[in-house]
């Protein structure tokens, strides 16, 4: 088995890089889907979010108010790692329990947004990091996400800076082409890593 983190900034066009591995043949282990499940109503998660900050986070269905919480965390830095203390363990927990269900000479493709910034690099076998120029980062969340100039430049600015983020790359996917262009750098990509699942897989001890 070969683990790949895969990270990138926003508007860097990691989500879509993600579907082309998928559509080759990777196995998507995506940690924020992951996080969204592990608080899902019923769940101990969520549970253990309620006991920390009061039934107020949740919505009049029972699941948890995401923007009401991000109010709350995001805000201050002892809350925010408060829930991140509850959360990431619990994501860690599933995404070692996905990985261990998959074939031995399968391409784990760990799809995680904060890689860079939470120092998570030395897990993965590799590191594969979808980078664009900020402009297009910029272009893309306003005019594909709607939002606005301001709100984007700050997303951007709370992340890893660029050059962070390829100090810890492996391989970098420039995501500055047209996807035609991108589908065949993930092609060229996704067989060096078949490659070295193989080889990997060969050179593992029994």
């Amino acid at each position: 088995m070969l683990k790949v983190g895969l990270t990138g900034g926003i508007g860097a066009g990691k989500s879509e890089v993600s579907r082309l591995l998928v559509e080759r043949g990777a196995l998507l282990i995506d940690a924020d889907r992951i996080a969204r499940e592990v608080v899902a109503p019923g769940t101990e998660g969520l549970a253990a979010v309620v006991d920390a900050f009061g039934a107020d986070i949740l919505t009049e269905d029972g699941s948890l108010d995401r923007p009401r919480l991000g109010s709350l965390v995001f805000a201050d830095p002892d809350r925010l790692a408060l829930l991140n203390a509850i959360v990431h363990p619990l994501v860690g927990a599933r995404s070692r329990q996905l990985e261990t269900s998959a074939p031995e000479d399968a391409v784990v493709v760990h799809d995680v947004p904060l890689l860079t910034e939470n120092g998570l690099a030395p897990l993965y076998d590799l590191v594969i990091v979808v980078d664009a120029h900020p402009d297009t980062q910029l272009d893309r969340l306003v005019r594909l996400r709607g939002m606005t100039e301001q709100d984007a430049r700050a997303r951007m600015a709370a992340q890893a800076t660029r050059e962070q983020r390829r100090a810890i790359a492996d391989i970098v996917i420039d995501n500055d082409v047209p996807l035609p262009e991108l589908r065949q750098r993930v092609t060229d990509v996704w067989n060096d890593l078949v490659r070295r699942a193989h080889t990997h897989h060969d050179t593992s001890p029994e």
